[in-house]
């Protein structure tokens, strides 16, 4: 039953994002700068200056495994900041921006050192749990990762202003449902907010199917992988700490496939049109935003509700859209 209300709520979801598409997506594959973006000095070799790699790496920290979308951010925030203004300038940028995630992925490695150990003690027999939570996510990485690579061709064609406001708001509004959902029935079982759900050791494969089924629809911009991953599992049953305890872990896996894949393919286009000493510090300042973003995200809900999220998004979509019509994005 929880199954089939999870996979409806996902599909919901999904149709409410394709809207803003059919009605006023107008951009075109890809985003092209706006207006008091194009009145830049042209004849600059890179658009990233030491300065936006700085702002781009701590938007990727603080937004990664937040559910506010990290992708969305970065778009929006290369357009105002003129990053890209050619084809081959903004290819770079969108592999320099995945790549970086590199920076957010080794935080929440740190973060997530015990249940690691775990998993790689299964691997060796003396952990059981450990096993099969390491299998739980390989199967939810799979969806994730046979869709990304067939929509790849199509992907450019999502990332439009008005594509990103609607998942954003969406997304906020799905929150704002689920927080209302689960505060209902927390009262009606007296149980504990922070604590009431399955734990993480009860998620069963089939659990592990939808959650990865769910985090393939962040192929949009706008939408937020750990958004989708961590409803799904409340959805599903799961208390919250489960639930963004599986999104985080998997968000390893992903991710970290993301990045490598990334690295390999467009490394040296990457170094050609920033050289060597942009990645690295975008890279660095990842990885510090991350670490804060993600402890500060653990420590507040222990105590409070997903809610914020959702007002932020509403919010940052409402930001943009006001941004988008006076032409500034």
């Amino acid at each position: 039953m929880r199954t089939s209300r999870c996979l409806t709520s996902i599909a919901v979801l999904c149709l409410c994002c394709l809207c803003p598409v059919a009605i006023l997506a107008d951009e075109g594959p890809g985003f092209t700068v706006g207006p008091a973006v194009q009145a830049l000095e042209p004849e600059r070799p890179s658009a990233l200056t030491l300065p936006k790699v700085v702002v781009l790496g701590a938007i990727e920290g603080l937004t990664e495994f937040l559910p506010v979308s990290s992708t969305g951010h970065l778009t929006v925030a290369e357009r105002f900041l003129g990053i890209g203004r050619t084809p081959a300038e903004k290819r770079a940028a969108d592999s320099y921006t995945i790549v970086i995630q590199g920076g957010a992925i080794l935080a929440v490695l740190l973060v997530s050192l015990g249940r690691i150990r775990s998993m790689i003690r299964g691997l060796f027999g003396r952990d059981r749990e450990g096993l099969r939570l390491l299998a739980n996510l390989a199967i939810a990485f799979v969806p994730a990762a046979v869709i990304g690579l067939l929509l790849e061709p199509v992907r450019a064609r999502l990332y439009g202003i008005w594509p990103i406001v609607g998942a954003w708001i969406v997304g906020g509004l799905l929150i704002l449902l689920l927080v209302r959902e689960r505060s209902a029935g927390v009262r009606a079982n007296a149980a504990a907010p922070a604590t009431a759900g399955r734990p993480l050791e009860s998620l069963t494969w089939r659990n592990a199917m939808v959650i990865g089924l769910a985090q393939a629809v962040a192929i949009w911009p706008g939408v937020s992988r750990s958004l989708v991953t961590i409803a799904a599992g409340l959805l599903l049953g799961l208390s919250v700490p489960a639930s963004v305890e599986f999104s985080f872990l998997l968000g390893l896996l992903t991710l970290g496939a993301a990045t490598g894949y990334e690295a390999v393919k467009s490394g040296g286009e990457i170094v050609a049109a920033f050289g060597v000493v942009t990645p690295i510090v975008g890279f660095a300042v990842a990885a510090v935003c991350a670490f804060i973003a993600v402890r500060w995200m653990v420590s507040w809900l222990k105590t409070r509700s997903l809610s914020v999220f959702g007002w932020y998004r509403i919010g940052i979509g409402a930001v943009v859209a006001a941004l988008a019509i006076a032409r500034l994005v």
